[in-house]
């Protein structure tokens, strides 16, 4: 399937910018080291291929699916075959005590970049997934900063998402607060960030679910009434690399929109998807009759779909990837916004925020609602949406 036809453009939206750059890219990319982690999701098997192209000096990609790593080393042997440079994956947890031991080991990395996320909204259904949230967004980049800093890498770079402006959710908030936590450690390492649009098939997502549905004989369901900015799995890893080897220490980078890059709703997509899949969407009505149809619409051609109004947990209703209070550098690039921080942080609120996260991991209790008050508490704008439905709930 073509994903950039899926998604009414041609090629990458940041083609420009990459041909400007393309030297410095391949030089600077030659002759570094990279430490890859979380390299096995979409967006890290994306920035894998972009360095692993150019040749890296040496390339280790850290992450905790076995199978995903293997897939990705496949993948990477199919299209480009072999590199000069030092390549290995290691298939570990990086929040673990063998993940320290590989640190510890030593080797030296240039780039650290960490593409690791529990990025699902459904993800704060309860307290125990909302708290290992919290562990992988937050304090798993923490954790990883200060090994970065002690081995004296040159930069860290860590995906940040559009939801974290003006956040409505947990996820977004928990990657407001990273951003808040990078800011403290850009006075000892530079880093940067991005702030994503949604990754189009990147693996969990609705439309990789499509996918899934057809493979299975299941039938298509899409909420009609959301609609999001889409980057595909090859522009994640783009824009990934230029803002880890050209942004500037505090730098969060993003798509700039244009009528390459404009919303799109996941019904018009999923109807986009099926016509190339060479099958003619049918609108149904309700669960029960998507579930029967598609046991003899498929042999006619045809693929039954179920459009509803969202109505679950977290869903922003406009995206956006900066707030009205930041400062912006729109010249730099033609296609990749910047937004400029200063190192402005409250060390306090930050320690409060680590010291209660350690006491309700100590007494093995905690309650999504005091997770939702202790990330107010920390961001005040933050303005959670709360409907006790959840896409759990629908099929």
């Amino acid at each position: 399937m073509n994903i950039y036809k899926a998604l009414g453009r041609k090629h990458s939206i940041f083609s420009q910018d990459l041909e400007v750059y393309r030297d410095n890219l391949d030089e600077l990319i030659f002759s570094s080291s990279f430490l890859i982690l979380g390299g096995a999701g979409s967006i890290g098997q994306a920035v894998v291929k972009e360095i692993f192209k150019r040749n890296p000096k040496k390339l280790h990609v850290v992450d905790i699916s076995e199978n995903n790593m293997v897939e990705l080393v496949r993948d990477v042997r199919s299209s480009y075959g072999y590199i000069e440079g030092d390549f290995k994956t290691f298939s570990l947890d990086i929040g673990s005590i063998e993940y320290d031991a590989f640190i510890k080991a030593g080797g030296g990395y240039d780039y650290i970049l960490n593409l690791s996320a529990l990025k699902h909204v459904r993800s704060e259904k309860d307290p125990y997934t909302l708290m290992r949230m919290v562990d992988v967004n937050i304090f798993n980049t923490e954790k990883t900063l200060q090994q970065a800093i002690q081995a004296s890498a040159k930069k860290y770079f860590c995906v940040s998402t559009d939801k974290a402006a003006n956040p409505v959710n947990m996820m977004g908030a928990s990657k407001r607060i990273m951003e808040m936590f990078l800011m403290r450690r850009s006075l000892q390492l530079d880093v940067s960030t991005a702030r994503f649009a949604n990754v189009a098939f990147s693996d969990g997502s609705l439309l990789h679910g499509f996918n899934q549905r057809l493979e299975k004989g299941q039938p298509i369901v899409a909420p009609s009434d959301v609609r999001r900015y889409f980057v595909t799995p090859e522009e994640s890893g783009e824009l990934c690399l230029m803002s880890c080897l050209f942004g500037d220490n505090r730098d969060i980078f993003f798509p700039k929109l244009s009528e390459k890059l404009d919303l799109m709703s996941f019904a018009d997509i999923a109807v986009k998807y099926l016509v190339q899949k060479g099958y003619e969407p049918v609108l149904c009505h309700d669960e029960d009759e998507a579930r029967a149809l598609v046991k003899s619409l498929p042999q006619q051609g045809q693929w039954p779909c179920l459009f509803t109004s969202s109505d679950t947990t977290g869903e922003k209703d406009i995206e956006e990837f900066f707030t009205a209070k930041e400062t912006l550098d729109m010249d730099r690039f033609k296609s990749l916004g910047i937004i400029k921080n200063e190192a402005i942080f409250d060390e306090s609120l930050l320690a409060d925020f680590e010291d209660r996260i350690s006491k309700m991991k100590r007494k093995l209790s905690w309650s999504k609602q005091e997770l939702v008050d202790l990330f107010h508490h920390i961001l005040p704008y933050f303005d959670h949406k709360e409907t006790g439905k959840y896409l759990d709930s629908k099929m």
